[in-house]
């Protein structure tokens, strides 16, 4: 296959990584894709660096044997704890994503920005570097939120649970005075509607799946790998959730029956 037309890779701890490959897909719609979902290892927010980087590698190594021109990390755990790694090893583009603290800082009015996140990342040092980084004139609180990654791979969007498990992270941001409640985590997108009926509209919902899609795009104009294929790219699905549970999952975030292959 010419290396234009090769697929793009995106992989996850999980379905939340989807979030951005259905703004790569809207974004790029020629393109080919190939996702993975490493749900039998998730989720990684509680998990160490270490354990991450290994699965990260080996779902890299599994992408580079079917020849995919770039790799997204299309999770925020993932890209903090092993970007650099995955960088250092391969040559292809890697795309990672990381919460978008940046365009919540430069538009805040109360200057109070408030980050929800899985443990993992909030304690990285990647994710205090940005904190950091723009947090001279504007506080930056931030909040772990377990078992909130579960409930979208339950595709449980709209529960009663869900809502409760919201509401315990977000009020404690608001009471803080946040305008702006970064989404850190991909997963989370899926559950915006519901965290921005729960804020109201005063609140501005941050969440960064559009940017990497743009940054995908750019990255591949860079080094001329765009593919030049007239009409829909192909988009292949892989998981190492149950095949039941795997289609149910991709079928309804995707908006269509899809297959799903077993990893």
């Amino acid at each position: 296959m010419i290396v234009n037309e090769q697929a793009i890779g995106i992989f996850d701890s999980g379905i939340g990584g989807l979030s951005i490959a259905r703004q790569i897909h809207q974004l790029l719609p020629s393109e080919n894709l190939l996702y993975v979902a490493d749900t039998i290892h998730a989720p990684y927010g509680e998990k160490s660096t270490e354990y991450i980087t290994q699965r990260a590698f080996e779902i890299c190594e599994f992408l580079i044997q079917r020849n995919v021109k770039a790799i997204v990390v299309a999770c925020n755990t993932a890209t903090v704890s092993s970007i650099k790694a995955l960088r250092a090893k391969y040559t292809i583009p890697i795309i990672g994503v990381e919460p978008g603290v940046k365009p919540a800082v430069f538009n805040t009015k109360s200057g109070i920005v408030g980050v929800l996140a899985t443990a993992q990342t909030l304690k990285s040092a990647s994710f205090n570097d940005l904190a950091k980084a723009f947090s001279t004139n504007v506080k930056i609180e931030v909040q772990p939120c377990p078992g909130l990654m579960e409930q979208v791979e339950a595709l449980s969007l709209d529960s009663a649970s869900t809502e409760a498990l919201i509401k315990q992270y977000v009020f404690p941001l608001l009471e803080k005075g946040a305008d702006h409640i970064v989404l850190g985590c991909t997963h989370y997108a899926f559950l915006a509607p519901m965290i921005k009926k729960i804020v109201g509209p005063n609140i501005e919902i941050v969440n960064t799946d559009f940017a990497v899609a743009k940054e995908t795009a750019r990255r591949l104009d860079i080094l001329n790998l765009r593919s030049t294929h007239v009409g829909q790219g192909h988009v292949e699905f892989w998981s190492s959730a149950p095949a039941d549970i795997a289609h149910k999952q991709f079928s309804m975030l995707w908006g269509e029956s899809v297959t799903v292959f077993k990893i």
